[in-house]
């Protein structure tokens, strides 16, 4: 019943006023937005009657998006991941202590064993086991083990390098879900000032269609005139039906990065005054320090740089400690009998010499330094890149910066051009195609407004993907 009233109203032959026709036609277009949220509303059993529709800001679309996006979140995941790794393997170069406590039990031989001299001298079974000290050995020991090596060493280096690297890769993640989301979030924006232009425009057309009626009734003009008029207010009201489907497709687009259900309600609050472009010389300074993908490529050679190093490794021995304190005595316990001690120490001092491994640590080093030469051609080919990608972005943003004053110029010039025709329309000077394409063009002109507004709007967030300070 809604809708088909809408369409009524919408659709109206002409017989009212301007006004009211305005009037009517804003009505319909809010019953038309409201329909699908009062529809949701009545859903929920305890929802209130009314809810007040949430203003966004672009700060607050990146905010709500930084915790919906997937993309983001595995990105933000991996750098966390990533530093853990570091301190691992800086871990990894302390001494580690593990308190070790074993029973075992040996089959005995039959045969009995002396064990010690003199008058403390006894005898006990022999395992079967000739490996094995006792048919019963007790170990409860604190061990503390370290290793050094230069492979130690470049696994520090590697984690440090992978994640310098994943928090590059995380950085360019989040600019780019910055500059999707402000894309998404002036793109609603344009959509919605060119829904209510269509709007504007449809009045416009259904206006200029009673005055040529009325002027064909006075015979001042002829049918052609009216016929004309009436092709324009149906193609402005086909006009402003796509502009309300484009619209809801831009609301929707952005809500599925803002909103768990795409559905809420809610209106973009964009700034109105235009952002300021910097000059050439700080945006390229900015990108020479913060452009992520640099940063990443540079930590991508570190990786390699930092494989070459622990392939190299093997060809050096690692020198081992291990000092173990506690008891390994067929008896658990700090004496044994006759008062003999079972708690002490010992060391161990291990040295393992690389003599022969048929060449397998040559081909993983040469491996290494294959990948080493593709990380530099990476890094070469990002910086070229960089160079082009700033020239390119920075100009776009300059011509679009200028061309703002020259569509609000357009805007209004189009507006007192449209205001002529009509009067001299009436006035009988001028035709009815005349005013037809005055009214195109000015709306012609407000859509370009919106667009030169959204083009800017994604230049400077190319720049800040490329920068980080715009």
């Amino acid at each position: 019943m809604l809708v088909e009233t809408m369409r009524r109203w919408i659709l109206t032959d002409g017989k009212q006023s301007g006004w009211m026709r305005r009037a009517r036609l804003g009505t319909a277009l809010a019953a038309s937005w409201m329909l699908p949220w009062s529809v949701a509303a009545q859903q929920g059993a305890n929802a209130p009657a009314t809810a007040t529709t949430p203003k966004i800001t672009l700060d607050d679309a990146i905010a709500r998006a930084q915790t919906n996006e997937p993309s983001y979140a595995a990105a933000l995941a991996e750098s966390k991941a990533s530093g853990l790794d570091r301190l691992n393997a800086r871990a990894g170069l302390l001494p580690s202590v593990v308190f070790h406590n074993q029973a075992l039990y040996t089959q005995p031989n039959g045969l009995l064993t002396q064990v010690g001299t003199g008058p403390l001298a006894q005898t006990q079974a022999s395992p079967l086991f000739i490996a094995n000290n006792a048919i019963h050995e007790y170990t409860s020991q604190a061990a503390v083990s370290e290793t050094f090596g230069l492979a130690g060493l470049a696994a520090v280096q590697r984690a440090d390098a992978t994640a310098a690297l994943a928090a590059a890769q995380f950085e360019v993640a989040r600019r780019g879900l910055v500059a999707a989301v402000t894309g998404l979030f002036y793109g609603l924006a344009a959509a919605d000032n060119k829904l209510a232009v269509a709007g504007r425009a449809e009045n416009e057309a259904a206006e200029f269609t009673k005055l040529t009626t009325e002027r064909e009734q006075a015979r001042e003009a002829a049918h052609a005139d009216v016929v004309k008029a009436q092709l324009q207010e149906q193609q402005r009201q086909r006009d402003l039906s796509d502009a309300k489907l484009a619209a809801d497709k831009a609301r929707l687009e952005l809500a599925v990065l803002l909103f768990p259900d795409p559905h809420a309600a809610y209106t973009v609050e964009a700034e109105g005054n235009v952002p300021v472009l910097a000059s050439r010389e700080d945006v390229q300074q900015a990108a020479a320090k913060n452009n992520p993908e640099l940063r990443s490529a540079l930590a991508a050679l570190n990786v390699s740089n930092a494989d070459v190093v622990a392939a190299r490794a093997a060809y050096l021995p690692d020198l081992g400690l291990n000092f173990n304190y506690g008891i390994d005595a067929p008896q658990f316990a700090v004496n044994g009998p006759d008062k003999v001690k079972n708690l002490g120490y010992s060391a161990m001092v291990t040295v393992d010499v690389p003599v022969w491994d048929w060449l397998t640590t040559e081909r993983k080093v040469k491996q290494s330094e294959i990948r080493r030469d593709a990380a530099k051609v990476a890094l070469t080919a990002t910086q070229k890149a960089l160079v082009a990608r700033l020239d390119e972005a920075y100009d776009e943003a300059a011509a679009s910066r200028d061309q703002l004053a020259s569509l609000d110029q357009s805007v209004a010039t189009a507006d007192e051009s449209l205001r002529l025709t009509k009067m001299r329309y009436t006035g009988g000077e001028a035709t009815v195609l005349e005013v037809v394409d005055a009214q195109t063009a000015f709306v012609t002109a407000e859509n370009a407004r919106e667009d030169g507004r959204v083009r800017y709007e994604m230049a400077l967030a190319a720049l800040q993907q490329l920068t980080g300070t715009m």
